[in-house]
């Protein structure tokens, strides 16, 4: 069986579109999603409307959660605020309530999904290095979890110690535990603007990262074109 773990796609329609593009070329059997289907970019129902079509398993992100709520945004950084209110009058009722009954956590097939981290993941906590993913690794009870939310692909491994940092392919080791980030699909921020996600193949119990190049200057001019912060559409050309 061989997954494609997909993340932080962030309504980006271009960069999914060229990700699933590269997934076909691969043979892969199944789709994974550890969440933010939406925020930031201009094509949030799309996006959200092709995860679906995708029979994939998904759990809940913390844009998944502003944007299917109602809740105040005072306290957010006004960037993050405008994102938040646009996102929410582009979707349905029924697609805020398929955001909203997403799960936090969940387990596919001997491995776990999670946006943030395991111990809070409704805190929505950033692992960044081995002392964030130490913490999580006490909650994990599968050898292999993936993870998103800082837009950065990591990889944690825990034997004796914890260790970790960037990564293109990984050998899962018995007896050990694994904190993997699979990077964005729509909003890179490792200084690298191509789209990334990962492939976990349980035959060679190997994971792989991957770097597609999409059209970002078109996913620019449509931020721009719908009024959504200039700041939005300058990161994609820089992965920051």
């Amino acid at each position: 069986m061989k997954y494609a773990i997909l993340g932080d796609i962030h309504s980006n329609l271009e960069a999914l579109t060229a990700v699933l593009e590269d997934v076909k070329a691969l043979g892969v059997d199944k789709y994974v999603c550890v969440g933010d289907i939406v925020g930031y970019n201009s094509n949030p129902q799309e996006c959200l409307q092709i995860v679906r079509s995708l029979d994939c398993e998904t759990v809940r992100g913390n844009h998944d959660q502003y944007c299917s709520h109602d809740e105040s945004l005072t306290g957010f950084h006004p960037l993050a605020a405008d994102v938040v209110d646009w996102t929410r009058q582009q979707l349905s009722p029924e697609e805020k309530k398929y955001l909203r009954e997403l799960p936090l956590v969940k387990q596919v097939e001997g491995f776990t999904v999670v946006h943030s981290t395991l111990d809070n993941p409704e805190m929505w906590g950033y692992v960044f290095d081995a002392l964030d993913a130490e913490a999580n690794f006490n909650y994990q009870v599968t050898s292999v979890c993936f993870y998103g939310h800082t837009h950065v692909p990591l990889a944690f491994e825990k034997a004796e110690l914890v260790r970790g940092g960037l990564y293109e392919k990984i050998r899962i080791q018995v007896g050990r535990k694994y904190f993997i980030n699979v990077g964005s699909v729509g909003q890179p921020r490792d200084g690298d603007p191509r789209a990334a996600y990962a492939i976990y193949d349980l035959a060679k119990n190997e994971i792989r990262l991957r770097r597609v190049p999409y059209d970002f200057r078109l996913t620019q001019r449509k931020v721009l074109s719908v009024g959504l912060p200039s700041r939005i559409a300058a990161r994609l050309a820089v992965g920051r």
